[in-house]
């Protein structure tokens, strides 16, 4: 190791993420921007001057399904706070204003996902798996062209002016316009992650497990290897120093080829990246984004850094195995409190980091010691295959054809086949068209030849029961019983049960310092007291795996009333926000419930945010509380009793452009529909029919609300009551419409209300 190179060692945790973090975007000098399988993108003010601890989030939702590659637009005449580009798994490539915190552009061109994100002056550039390369100018696509004969994984732009591709093929290209001017060839597998090396060339990360330096001529300057895993992210800083993240759970520091650090992880490694100061910033699995520091004064303290050591520790125990079990899975010492049944029957326990093998001992009734029990040096080939360090059940080489090269497919035989393909087809960036395929190889490879699936398994948008492959569609005798449809009738209510808490808080105690600056509105500001209390509130609510004994004050309740009462207008959707969540806990519905019974604050709430001018928020809070009030059934009779009421304050709700909104009011109809048809309230039917029909009938519609606004119309009109209204209002023509759409399940619900008719 260098004698000037000084260890990095943590200097703080970013949490907000729910699920992994998959990229990092360093935004000058404002923080950096985080994506994450979560669907959100989270903007960090950081503050290297003080340890980082001054960390603020803002939260960007648009994705519809998991967010990777991110891109910095620099503050200009229409970003005056910068913008962000991101790319995802639903194909989207996004523009966002930071200013408003606003989605600004749409880009829509690729067929699948988009895995990197360049930006060329004004433009931006694109790569997809879909093998192509899109140029994006003021929100339209100008030109695309198949750069690769496979997935392409990256792309980034040199300080030339030229571009960079990585691909699933293996090699990486250089670009000048549409023209390929270099092949990089010498990765033996896909090539996932790109940097510039100034003043050298082009640095690629690997499947292969290494880190190639390259000159633009095309040649091989320098390999690096030293990773067990893929490697998915490399980056560069003007020290010299080189940082790549692992599937090895690791971020590795390089400098002139040799490996100076190796930080270890709790989680595979999406990315890594380099701040202007020398600092490193990781994205890692856990879902946390963590920053590493070789500056003194910037290191976390020693009860900070010894919690990660436990956290690590803890980790590297879940996935360790001894004598072929998972350490975690063995029994603790309390096993050996119950006594054997036979002379020398053993049994291996959990002792700290360590599996312990006793004897029982018949004579003296008790067991004893035998010694620590290890995998010998060879356990891994003769039963558990290892990939990345880990042990399978079973390692496999799949060929997907194409040209594509051999992936490494881990399994283990207590794994769901479904989920497992799924999360290897994400990781390996692979289309999700290939599920099917992978998971009759893994039950074939296996010798699983049928998979017991959980019979309380509901799809969460339809309440359909899964499907079974190999199963007949007709299981029943079709003479014997009527005929029966997948998606209608809807059984059971649909919510919005997930919330960043953290950021809930968070915003509430920015808007409660305005409110304290505010001379006028000072009197309305919470104590530290009340701050405190809405904070044990959320963490209450945040725990929901003891929502069966946990319970709330009636003070609890009183005080979100006040917020929602007599809070400024635009402050109080955070209130709303906790108002959604509460009404899912079922002391919370009752507590709730028990204060709205004569004193209407609900209905007062709903007239307030729906006057106009409506703030949007405020809006989509609110129809989100509403909704989850349909989970609980004390509030069914309110509901059914404010019908009109509510059905006419979010009338307007089926015209907005939001897609958030959108399907917050499609759900609260389809709820309604199914409240309705359980109360046999003809009238009521009739209403929200005329709703659901409004929203199907409404230009540039998101796709899930199309679709549950035709679930809501064909379950009402299975019933028989509103059949004439529909065909009078000409739901056929509707039907003939969602039956031609190129989304299978609008397709197949707009069938069934075609078939209801005839």
């Amino acid at each position: 190791m260098e004698t000037n190179f000084h260890e990095y060692k943590l200097s703080c945790e970013l949490r907000g993420h729910e699920d992994d973090v998959r990229g990092i975007c360093v935004c000058d000098n404002v923080g950096i921007a985080t994506s994450s399988r979560d669907r959100t993108i989270r903007i960090w003010t950081i503050d290297p001057a003080n340890k980082y601890k001054e960390s603020t989030s803002k939260i960007l939702l648009g994705h519809t399904s998991f967010v990777g590659p991110l891109a910095w637009i620099s503050p200009n005449e229409e970003f005056p706070e910068g913008g962000i580009v991101s790319g995802g798994m639903d194909t989207m490539v996004l523009v966002w204003d930071l200013k408003s915190g606003e989605r600004v552009r749409t880009l829509k061109g690729h067929q699948m996902q988009v895995t990197g994100i360049a930006l060329d002056d004004r433009d931006i550039v694109s790569s997809s798996v879909d093998c192509t390369l899109r140029r994006w100018r003021n929100g339209k696509s100008i030109e695309s062209w198949e750069a690769h004969n496979a997935a392409i994984q990256a792309v980034i732009k040199l300080p030339s002016g030229e571009l960079v591709t990585g691909s699933t093929d293996t090699t990486l290209k250089l670009w000048r316009g549409k023209t390929c001017v270099h092949s990089f060839v010498g990765h033996t597998d896909t090539v996932r992650g790109l940097a510039v090396m100034p003043g050298l060339g082009v640095i690629s990360a690997s499947h292969d497990g290494s880190i190639r330096l390259w000159a633009l001529t095309g040649e091989a300057l320098m390999e690096m290897v030293g990773h067990t895993s893929i490697v998915y992210s490399v980056d560069s800083h003007t020290s010299g120093l080189v940082v790549s993240g692992s599937e090895d759970c690791s971020a590795k520091i390089w400098k002139d080829g040799a490996c100076l650090q190796s930080i270890e992880h709790p989680g595979c490694v999406w990315d890594a990246k380099f701040l202007e100061n020398g600092d490193i910033v990781t994205a890692c699995s856990d879902g946390i984004v963590r920053i590493w520091t070789a500056h003194q004064d910037r290191i976390a303290d020693p009860v900070e850094r010894q919690s990660y050591v436990a956290l690590l520790s803890a980790y590297k125990s879940s996935r360790k195995r001894v004598g072929g079990l998972k350490l975690e899975e063995l029994p603790g010492l309390e096993a050996l409190r119950v006594p054997g049944t036979s002379d020398g029957q053993t049994k291996v326990v959990r002792e700290g980091d360590n599996g312990v093998a006793y004897a029982w001992n018949a004579r003296e009734y008790k067991w004893d010691k035998i010694g620590e029990v290890v995998d010998g040096p060879d356990d891994s080939l003769k039963g558990h295959p290892m990939l990345g360090g880990v042990e399978y059940d079973y390692v496999f080489d799949v060929d997907i054809g194409d040209g594509e090269p051999i992936r490494k497919l881990p399994y283990n035989r207590s794994d769901n086949p479904y989920i497992a393909a799924d999360r290897w087809l994400i990781k390996e960036n692979l289309p999700l068209t290939y599920r099917q395929q992978i998971v009759e190889f893994i039950m074939e490879n296996t010798g699983q030849k049928t998979f017991t699936f959980d019979p309380s398994f509901r799809d969460p948008y339809t309440g359909s029961f899964a499907y079974v492959p190999g199963e007949p569609s007709n299981k029943n005798d079709m003479t014997s019983k009527p005929p029966t449809f997948k998606h209608i009738p809807k059984k059971g209510m649909l919510v919005f049960d997930v919330a960043q808490f953290d950021g809930i808080l968070k915003k509430i105690s920015e808007f409660n310092n305005a409110l304290l600056s505010d001379q006028v509105q000072k009197h309305l500001s919470l104590l530290e007291l009340e701050i405190s209390q809405l904070g044990a509130v959320l963490k209450i609510l945040k725990d929901t795996s003891h929502y069966h004994s946990s319970s709330f004050a009636d003070v609890d309740v009183d005080l979100l009333l006040k917020l929602l009462n007599f809070w400024p207008l635009s402050m109080i959707f955070p209130a709303i926000d906790i108002l959604r969540m509460m009404v899912l806990h079922p002391d919370g519905a009752n507590k709730l419930f028990k204060h709205i019974d004569g004193d209407d604050a609900l209905m007062a709430m709903i007239k307030r945010v729906t006057a106009s001018p409506t703030i949007p928020a405020n809006i989509l809070t609110s129809l989100r509380a509403i909704t989850n009030l349909f989970k609980n059934s004390c509030f069914h009779k309110w509901l059914q009793d404010h019908r009109t009421e509510i059905l006419d304050a979010f009338s307007s709700c089926y015209t907005t452009l939001n897609k958030h909104v959108q399907l917050a009011y499609s759900t609260l109809i389809l709820n309604y529909a199914v409240l309705l048809i359980e109360k046999k309230d003809e009238e009521g039917q009739s209403q929200v029919l005329s709703a659901a029909l409004e929203i199907v009938e409404t230009e540039n519609l998101d796709v899930d609300s199309k679709f549950r606004a035709l679930v809501a119309i064909g379950s009402l009109m299975l019933e028989g009551v509103v059949m004439k209204i529909a065909v009078d209002f000409d739901v056929g023509s509707i039907a003939i419409a969602a039956k031609a759409s190129s989304e299978a399940k609008v397709a197949e619900v707009g069938a069934e209300i075609d078939a209801l008719i005839k």
